[in-house]
């Protein structure tokens, strides 16, 4: 094992470290939950990125997504044609690329992929394979059956989630409540992540087959996390209990398709109201910040750069060696994560592209890291997504969860860099990680 890889590793329990620091109560913190959870993350990263037939299966997936995400285009090329032509690519008559247009290129494949999940769901396979994760985590780290049902759940889909354990939500404790708070925040839904795959497939071909590892080991990670901060100390109805997914089943499949591809709309509306207005707010705080410190640095001959996201780099910079990222690298790897808690991650990906397309990291275990790092909805935006609906779901415990949420938020997040110290302990140069 090579230095940054062992680094790595032992970064994985510093981050758990840190969380028990965090901890509301450290007596009552259940260490099964911690030791299983980390060692689900670590079988499964030895699996795809070591034995042989991990490496098969991990190809086999990013080919697959790939192909997928050809075909979820296809629409936005009928509707929008040169327009949908991701920059460099010709269309079918011969036109060419008009440039990036993230409007007309990525966004559309969310709808996409909303409608077939939500074919997946009817055609009872989503349910299975949620239940088939949900008994692993019930038996293996002895939580509710409620919390592991909506933790696998979250591998595949986003708030979403909160809609198969809805008959159990009113009765769940405090510490359950962080759980899916945390697990909702702390991974990604398959109807993202199309877009991450647009952004970063020129730079790391295998990048589809990473953030589907990424979202399997980002659900232990949240678990893990969010036991350490908020751990059990009531008793939850459906402890060790196998829990059935509950929704409702539409009428048939075609009925399923056109109801997601409208979800799929929603939910795209909200990323693009979330874009709109996050942006120009961190803009405007860049402007507030920039005044003040550039009279800061006049004054005191100080030579800070005293943008937001510089300035969350300062605070990721110790996560970010942590996590097994070269020295040389940390400081912009940081400032991309910090970024991604105020203006999602959508835009943290969009600026890790750029920066390997520019070649400004040095090593490129740093991108690997940064892409399994990246790979949750631990922000600011999202925290308000969660609360809010699931305290629509739930109206009498909006207090409890509105009170819970930074906690979680912080889960979230230690719970995506746990991740990407995962990967870090795995990465080797020559191996998939780097598709080569």
């Amino acid at each position: 094992m090579e230095s940054y890889n062992l680094i790595s590793f032992l970064g994985i329990f510093v981050l758990a470290g840190f969380a028990w620091l965090c901890s509301s109560n450290r007596k009552f913190v259940n260490w099964r939950v911690v030791f299983w959870g980390i060692g689900l993350q670590l079988f499964f990263a030895f699996f795809i990125f070591v034995l042989p037939i991990g490496d098969k299966f991990f190809l086999f997936v990013n080919k697959i997504v790939v192909a997928v995400l050809d075909s979820a285009t296809e629409g936005a090329k009928f509707l929008f044609g040169r327009l949908a032509l991701a920059p460099g690519t010709t269309g079918e008559g011969g036109e060419t690329s008009l440039g990036y247009f993230l409007a007309f290129q990525a966004l559309p494949t969310i709808i996409f992929f909303a409608s077939v999940v939500a074919a997946l769901y009817y055609l009872k396979i989503m349910p299975l394979l949620i239940r088939g994760f949900s008994f692993v985590f019930t038996k293996l780290m002895r939580i509710s059956g409620a919390e592991s049902l909506c933790a696998s759940s979250n591998i595949f889909v986003g708030i979403e989630s909160a809609l198969v354990i809805r008959p159990h939500l009113g009765e769940m404790t405090r510490s359950e409540l962080t759980t899916i708070l945390s697990a909702g925040m702390g991974t990604i839904a398959s109807t993202v992540l199309a877009l991450y795959v647009f952004f970063l497939q020129g730079e790391l071909p295998t990048i589809a087959g990473h953030l589907i590892s990424a979202s399997f080991l980002s659900a232990p990670a949240a678990v893990v996390m969010s036991k350490l901060i908020m751990p059990e100390t009531e008793k939850p109805k459906t402890l060790g209990m196998n829990v059935k997914p509950f929704y409702e089943r539409e009428d048939n499949l075609i009925m399923a398709i056109i109801n997601g591809a409208n979800s799929g709309m929603r939910y795209l509306g909200g990323i693009i109201s979330l874009l709109l207005a996050f942006l120009g707010i961190l803009a405007l705080l860049d402007l507030i910040l920039g005044l003040f410190g550039g009279y800061l640095n006049l004054w005191f001959g100080l030579n800070i750069d005293w943008s937001l996201k510089s300035l969350l780099g300062y605070v990721f910079y110790p996560f970010a060696l942590i996590l097994g990222i070269p020295p040389s690298d940390a400081f912009e790897i940081a400032k991309i994560i910090g970024e991604r808690t105020v203006a999602t991650e959508l835009v943290s990906y969009q600026h890790l592209s750029q920066i390997l397309a520019e070649g400004t990291l040095i090593h490129p275990r740093s991108a690997i890291i940064a892409s399994y790092a990246l790979c949750g909805f631990a922000h600011v935006a999202s925290l308000a997504i969660f609360v809010g609906g699931i305290g629509a779901l739930v109206p009498q415990r909006l207090k409890d969860l509105s009170r819970l949420g930074f906690r979680a938020l912080l889960a979230a997040t230690l719970a995506c860099l746990m991740t990407g110290a995962v990967a870090g302990t795995f990465f080797s140069q020559g191996s998939i990680l780097l598709g080569k």
